[in-house]
């Protein structure tokens, strides 16, 4: 159980990359999202269900892991980044800007921004909810304010 739990909130031990391992998690859930949104073309309700699935499955991982680990909030966990993205692309429609290539990089690049300095309540889950939802939470509200960013620019674009 305990590879098991690491490979999956290391994302297949990606979040043992030792430089950057949030960045590197960021870009395999971009492969991730596009492989289940392009090449799988799931319907947006199956895709709904995996996010909430994966969400309350992800926590549970989280606790484990900090428990066998004895940490909060490691460098190697980097499935709260699969959660934050995967939330982004449930509004794909409404984000998407000119093409993918762009509407990719302004996910990746944004969402990296947000993540990276947790705008308020983000950083409020960050420092006070000391479990797994603490840890997911705040970049699920990086990916919020990444839509909203998106959803913005494409009003003036």
């Amino acid at each position: 159980m305990k590879n098991l739990t690491k490979f999956l909130v290391s994302i297949f031990f990606v979040g043992y990359i030792k430089f950057a391992p949030g960045t590197w998690g960021t870009l395999v859930s971009l492969l991730i999202m596009y492989i289940l949104f392009n090449i799988l073309s799931l319907p947006l309700i199956i895709l709904a269900i995996i996010f909430i699935f994966l969400f309350f499955i992800s926590n549970y991982l989280i606790n484990y892991f900090s428990l066998i680990t004895n940490s909060h909030d490691s460098k190697h966990i980097v499935i709260d980044e699969l959660l934050g993205v995967f939330i982004i692309f449930l509004f794909y429609d409404l984000i998407f800007l000119f093409n993918d290539i762009l509407t990719y990089l302004l996910i990746f690049f944004l969402f990296r921004f947000f993540d990276i300095f947790k705008i308020f309540p983000a950083n409020f889950f960050d420092k006070n909810y000391k479990n797994g939802y603490g840890v997911i939470l705040d970049d699920i509200i990086a990916g919020l304010y990444t839509i909203l960013t998106l959803i913005i620019l494409n009003v003036f674009v």
